[in-house]
């Protein structure tokens, strides 16, 4: 079985971290309890592919982060066990590791506590507990030699922190740089982004303020600056009875309701963004600013999947958070979201430089 291409696999002795990272990006980050060796991401690449971690035993963490669809799955919001559905777009899990926060809520400090949800998410993974998952990987024989040699732990001791430290091992394999903006950018070829890409990155951090959200910097560029905003999106299904939305969620979460539940099934509850979270009201339908990496790949767009193309995301900021001036405008907006003016060759040329932030190599993922 060949490995991917991309991949950043260079180790750093025993302290198993990524010693080196593509052009653009800065090293990745690796949790002091949670070394980087060969054998964990192995582990880790397994389990993300293996679909009898689900209550039908069809799904599995690539099902709706897929490698040949740039780890995402291209659908407005992910299909679970059974063909369900929830309420979110899947974000790529591509320089996942450089995120500070992981769901559009933010309701995950990092990837080994969002690694533990999906499998028993209702309209995900739909176990009904972790219980299932374990007793596959105990009675399987190679996962159980592949635990003893990582964890160095008994088939009986195996558990969901050790499943979960190997999932996010390997997704922070998943790191792509490189592009043709890092090459003009920091790599000082001229000639790697066409004039069209040229003048839409001038369009990028100058008149469309683009870089006020989407970071970019002196040695390195995220195009996240991991802030969550409300952009307008979504606001119409509650629009009017936020409060209202708002208060009926805190009193079920007061009596234990689960939020990840809770946000992937309940249509108006996911609309409050990182509310769900924080409990601050200013922060109702504030969702996390995605990078913008390899955006060319992974629409649709939106924590909904409510735009289809990149044209459209252009439109949608350049008439202050609405697909058309004369649609309503939400009441809890970020104070940077309004009307760009940016005339038709500015937006054709903003969409061509989001495609000058593709990575190469994405295209020669084998399938499993």
């Amino acid at each position: 079985m060949k490995k991917k291409l991309f991949f950043v696999l260079v180790f750093a002795g025993l302290a198993g971290q990524l010693a080196a990272a593509p052009l653009g990006l800065p090293p990745v980050p690796i949790p002091e309890d949670n070394p980087q060796t060969p054998a964990k991401i192995a582990l880790g690449d397994r389990l993300f592919h293996d679909t009898r971690f689900s209550a039908d035993g069809k799904v599995s963490c690539a099902s709706c982060h897929s490698q040949d669809k740039a780890f995402t799955d291209n659908l407005p919001v992910s299909k679970g066990f059974n063909g369900l559905t929830g309420t979110r777009n899947a974000p790529t899990v591509i320089n996942a590791a450089y995120m500070k926060t992981l769901f559009w809520d933010g309701r995950e400090p990092d990837l080994e506590g969002q690694a533990k949800q999906p499998f028993v998410n209702p309209v995900e993974g739909g176990l009904p507990d972790h219980k299932p998952l374990l007793a596959v990987i105990r009675g399987d024989r190679d996962y159980v030699k592949a635990f003893r040699e990582v964890f160095g732990v008994a088939p009986a001791d195996i558990n969901m922190d050790h499943v979960a430290r190997a999932i996010a091992s390997f997704e922070r394999t998943i790191v792509a740089g490189d592009s043709p903006f890092d090459r003009y950018y920091y790599g000082g070829d001229e000639k790697a982004m066409t004039p069209a890409q040229v003048r839409g990155l001038a369009v990028f951090v100058g008149k469309g303020r683009c870089v006020s959200c989407h970071t970019i910097e002196q040695t390195q560029a995220l195009f996240t600056d991991n802030r969550f905003h409300n952009i307008g999106v979504g606001f119409k299904r509650i629009r009017g009875k936020e409060a209202e939305v708002a208060q009926r969620f805190l009193q079920a979460k007061r009596k234990g309701a689960n939020v990840d539940v809770t946000v992937l099934t309940r249509a108006n509850v996911s609309e409050l963004g990182r509310f769900a979270v924080t409990e601050n009201f200013t922060e109702v339908g504030a969702f996390k600013t995605p990078t913008l990496r390899n955006v060319e790949l992974t629409g649709p767009y939106m924590h909904d999947g409510s735009l289809e193309t990149l044209e459209d995301v252009v439109e949608f900021y350049n008439n202050g958070g609405r697909l058309k001036e004369t649609d309503p405008l939400s009441g809890f907006l970020s104070g940077g979201i309004r009307p760009l003016g940016l005339d038709e060759g500015e937006k054709r040329d903003l969409v061509e430089f989001m495609k000058a932030l593709t990575s190469p190599g994405l295209d020669r993922f084998t399938q499993r």
